[in-house]
């Protein structure tokens, strides 16, 4: 009786983990189904940045096993390319793709989190959103628009901008027309420039037609694509005003919060695996661009005199404090990012800074 009873026994618990196993398919299958769309800022097909929020897409559907299917826009396609803040805000879409200095307007103290004239490099930044606490405060400042705030990229150190004139003191921003986003668009309005902030799909054809004198943007991968040498002559380093710029994916509050714990933890996985994506791509791709630029299509490469540059920097700075002066958000944001910075540059002086120094005459950017 005692075998038959183990036997009964044993038989009924196979069969428990045989059902236990033939069920797994079944309730992987009943799972929910999250279908989000998604509106960028940036024109179809562009290199790294659209088509970054597209792979974002892909791969977070891979990883979820289909749970999340978001369906990506390019600016203008659902929303206008600066209207993915309050598409996102308002519950329109679930989730977008930009910078955050172009919600300056709405959002003052957001354009610490892109970048910041002589701030942060990509590896700094990077360092202050997941290991200094930059990622906690952005969400604080995100919160009362219901938003949700993931890194989603870094251009890297940025290229100092196109100019159909030369630029040798600080007295020829004076007047000058040019696009330029965020605090180094302030920075240059101190100066007397005439700024604007235009989209992607725009900057050409204004730069082309005179509307405007100047325009920055991203750095060679991206510039030589946009064809930005045909309409001005002068190629200007570095970029002092984003020296490593931060890109943003952003979720509808209630649209994230939503999700199960497991996706949450998926997309969060996904946006840090894309912003590693990014800027490798572009600090793989932007060798190669400006060599191109320089010795197919005779660029002027122009390094921004050391006295301009030094201007640029007294103007930051008073810039910076009274920009952060206008609200108590943007003064906590501006305390933290000025203490971070100051705690890791000793450390970059001595890594980094020394390395470079050790190897820059290796290195020429000169036509030979």
């Amino acid at each position: 009786m005692e075998r038959r009873d183990f036997l009964k026994k044993t038989g009924v618990a196979a069969a428990a983990v045989a059902g236990t196993a033939v069920s797994v398919p079944a309730v992987l299958a009943k799972e929910k189904t999250y279908r989000w769309k998604m509106v960028t800022t940036w024109p179809p097909g562009l290199p790294v940045l659209q088509i970054g929020a597209e792979r974002f897409a892909k791969r977070l559907e891979e990883v979820t096993g289909g749970r999340i299917k978001i369906q990506v826009f390019a600016g203008g396609e659902l929303v206008p390319p600066l209207g993915v803040f309050d598409a996102v805000s308002g519950g329109t879409v679930e989730c977008g793709s930009g910078a955050s200095y172009y919600w300056a307007g709405k959002v003052p103290a957001g354009q610490w989190f892109s970048s910041v004239p002589f701030g942060l490099n990509p590896q700094g930044i990077n360092a202050w959103f997941y290991s200094g606490g930059g990622l906690k405060l952005w969400e604080e400042v995100y919160a009362p628009f219901n938003i949700i705030p993931r890194p989603q990229g870094n251009t890297g150190v940025q290229m100092g901008g196109w100019f159909r004139k030369e630029m040798k003191s600080i007295e020829d921003f004076r007047g000058l027309k040019m696009r330029i986003p965020g605090l180094g668009g302030k920075v240059v309005a101190k100066a007397g420039c005439a700024v604007t902030l235009l989209p992607a799909g725009e900057i050409f054809t204004s730069l082309e037609r005179g509307v405007i004198d100047a325009t920055e943007w991203v750095g060679p991968l991206h510039d030589l694509r946009m064809g930005f040498y045909k309409a001005a002559q002068y190629y200007y380093y570095p970029g002092w005003h984003e020296p490593g710029t931060c890109l943003e994916v952003i979720f509808n509050k209630k649209a994230y919060e939503e999700l199960p714990k497991d996706l949450q933890a998926a997309i969060d996985a996904v946006a840090m695996e894309t912003n590693l994506w990014s800027l490798c791509e572009f600090e793989s791709g932007n060798g190669a661009a400006l060599e191109e630029l320089i010795t197919k299509h005779n660029v002027n490469l122009v390094q921004f005199p050391d006295a301009l540059l030094e201007d640029l920097r007294k103007l930051s700075e008073e810039t910076l404090e009274e920009e952060a002066a206008k609200d108590p958000m943007s003064q906590k944001v501006h305390e933290a990012f000025k203490k971070f910075k100051k705690q890791i540059g000793g450390w970059g002086t001595v890594s980094e800074r020394a390395y470079y120094d050790v190897i820059i005459d290796k290195y020429s950017l000169k036509k030979e």
